[in-house]
């Protein structure tokens, strides 16, 4: 655990991407971000920064909407490493998969950020708020944030819900 005990834990959904049919293979996973999708996360990556939120880790769902917006984001924190592809971050995996990869990671960053889709990130969210993945009513936003404040990592209620933003936050359009 961090000295201080709590890790912050940000949930980001990734940004704006292209409807399925516009990539060459036609399929969901292949969905690149649109213009509006880039800027977005350019602007919260720039709003991130002038605020003095860092985080040590990114870690990224394997889809390339997900990858796209985790390294435009990495880019904009000034990181200095690449986001880290994680597959238990892919939509179709149950958030418990994720928080056992949670779980192993040693030494635990003070504040990392996850970058995936929805309803994934909300269920995480309920089951790490409440202990119930369907235990709270949360939608985040396309490229819209959430900020977690854990006391641990476990399957059940360890985390406080600190804030939410949608787009419009950063990005009035």
């Amino acid at each position: 655990m961090t000295s201080s005990g709590l890790v912050k834990l940000y949930l980001l959904r990734h940004a704006e991407a292209v409807d399925a049919t516009e990539t060459a293979s036609g399929k969901d996973e292949d969905r690149a971000l649109t213009p509006r999708g880039r800027r977005r996360a350019r602007a919260l990556a720039h709003a991130l920064r002038q605020r003095g939120i860092q985080c040590d880790l990114v870690w990224t769902s394997p889809l390339v909407r997900a990858r796209q917006t985790a390294d435009i984001l990495a880019r904009g924190l000034r990181l200095g490493r690449a986001p880290v592809v994680v597959e238990s971050l892919a939509p179709d995996q149950p958030p418990r998969h994720l928080v056992a990869e949670l779980q192993a990671l040693r030494p635990l960053p003070d504040a990392m950020m996850l970058v995936g889709h929805e309803p994934f990130l909300s269920r995480l969210a309920a089951l790490l708020c409440t202990g119930d993945p369907d235990g709270l009513d949360l939608t985040l936003k396309k490229c819209g944030l959430c900020r977690l404040e854990l006391d641990s990592v476990r399957a059940g209620r360890c985390a406080t819900l600190e804030w939410l933003i949608s787009p419009r936050w950063f990005d009035p359009e």
